[in-house]
């Protein structure tokens, strides 16, 4: 799990910079290209009627619709081979162990478990001397993340197997469709426990409107309609042919070119197959872009860790900044540092000015990926609506970075916060749940670093 520091710096930053963001917001409308006619299409406006009842008005028709709650999945008599020690001091996330059903790539989803529906036993149900274990007597679960341990002193041993059946609900996106003869449906989602999609929606048909079941919630809010809207075209303050002027043109005369993606979790990526990280989307497209050139990727990423890191690591170790970053003679190195998002824009100048120096001073180009977005508490969010604006200090100082010292800066942040417009919650895209994005949340990097590379 990635050691995200920079709550500790939010409260502070949301309190102080509000005037810093309305100074620089005129700047960033410019660079990232908000929209410069106004929004004249219809965007469906849509009500909550009851806990679960939606009113959809678009196009001059109105229509009310009942949604179903998350489904409950019943799982008995699943077989653990052993628990291991609760630890109430350890990460929500992981104070013990998921019980398999809610367990996301390598933690558990929030809220998924229904409390009060596990029952824990020595052997399935019914058969003989089978043991009911009673909880915080034998074992202790976290309600809130479907966390299960063992306890000290209680009847399940260390490495005993044992039996568990409880009750949780998973995610859906469910899609409000314009049908061809011009009424209103909702058409369901698939259920699935972090990572839900928007159904399809026919040719002839138009999709307005989704709606989020974001786990086993008690009933809508707000928070759960994604009506859609124009989406806001997105423009670089550098382009590659200026910012990294050396690597496109031996792109464009199809030379050798080295390319290094530095980064952390998401750039190491051991959770996906290797075609679906982020730089290897963007390499391939880069390649079909300019297919005479011989292009290599080279991977230097560390799960849990920082740019800072790098630098702390002594020579010799296998993520010394020297030998693993400089020495590896890159034409370019993009960085990809959500774990640096603890750093306010004076940060980012103290830390990453040395790291321009040395790259400078080496021939070495560089772009700034600025990050994806994590979950909504850790950024400061109330909602994955409306969040067009990055609300982190770090975001804010890649760009400024970026501006002054005019080096490109591939704003996948940006395209984060245009998913809500097309119906997507954004954590919709992590596969843990909370920071680890699928292949659609890593193709987002390789969009904004090829938009770098467009042909004007």
């Amino acid at each position: 799990m990635q050691k995200i520091q920079w709550i500790k710096n939010i409260s502070r930053f949301l309190l102080v910079c509000a005037s810093v963001l309305a100074c620089v917001g005129s700047s960033m409308c410019a660079e990232n290209g908000t929209e410069t006619e106004s929004e004249t299409e219809s965007v469906a406006k849509m009500e909550l009627l009851g806990d679960w009842k939606v009113r959809v008005e678009y196009a001059g028709k109105t229509a009310d619709f009942d949604i179903s709650p998350a489904y409950l999945t019943m799982v008995t008599d699943e077989k653990l081979n052993a628990l291991p020690i609760f630890n109430p001091n350890g990460p929500d996330w992981r104070k013990a162990m998921p019980f398999p059903g809610v367990n996301a790539q390598e933690c558990a989803v929030r809220y998924a478990y229904l409390p009060g529906s596990a029952s824990i036993k020595s052997a399935k149900t019914g058969e003989a001397g089978c043991i009911v274990f009673e909880e915080g007597k034998d074992y202790q679960i976290y309600d809130a993340w479907g966390n299960v341990g063992r306890l000290e002193g209680g009847r399940i041993a260390e490495n005993m197997p044992v039996f568990v059946s409880y009750q949780y609900g998973k995610m859906r996106i469910d899609a409000v469709v314009l049908t061809a003869d011009g009424t209103m449906k909702v058409v369901e989602g698939e259920s699935h426990v972090s990572t839900p999609t928007i159904p399809e929606v026919k040719s002839d048909e138009k999709l307005i409107a989704t709606v989020w079941i974001s786990g086993r919630i008690e009933k809508l809010t707000e928070k759960n309609l994604f009506p859609l809207s124009k989406v806001r075209a997105y423009t670089p303050m550098f382009l590659a042919k200026d910012a990294v002027a050396k690597t496109y043109g031996k792109l464009v005369r199809g030379e050798r070119v080295r390319i290094l993606a530095w980064g952390d979790s998401v750039t190491a990526c051991g959770y996906l197959p290797d075609e679906d990280r982020w730089q290897c989307q963007f390499v391939s497209r880069l390649q079909k872009q300019f297919p005479n050139a011989e292009i290599e990727l080279i991977h230097e990423g560390w799960g849990g860790m920082g740019s800072q890191t790098y630098w702390q690591a002594a020579v010799g170790t296998p993520k010394n900044y020297q030998e693993h970053v400089l020495g590896v003679q890159a034409d370019l190195v993009v960085l990809e540092f959500v774990n640096d998002a603890w750093m306010n824009p004076e940060m980012v100048e103290k830390y990453y000015a040395p790291i321009l120096k040395d790259f400078q001073e080496r021939g070495i180009e560089w772009i700034l990926c600025t990050p994806h977005y994590v979950r909504a508490d850790w950024m400061g969010l109330e909602s994955e609506n409306g969040v067009d604006d990055d609300p982190r200090p770090y975001t804010l100082g890649l760009r400024e970075f970026g501006r002054k010292h005019g080096v490109a800066v591939a704003d996948a942040a940006f395209y984060y916060g245009q998913l809500y417009r097309q119906g997507i919650p954004y954590s919709t895209l992590m596969v843990n749940n909370i920071n680890h994005p699928n292949r659609e949340g890593m193709k987002l990097f390789a969009d904004a670093l090829m938009k770098l590379f467009e042909e004007k």
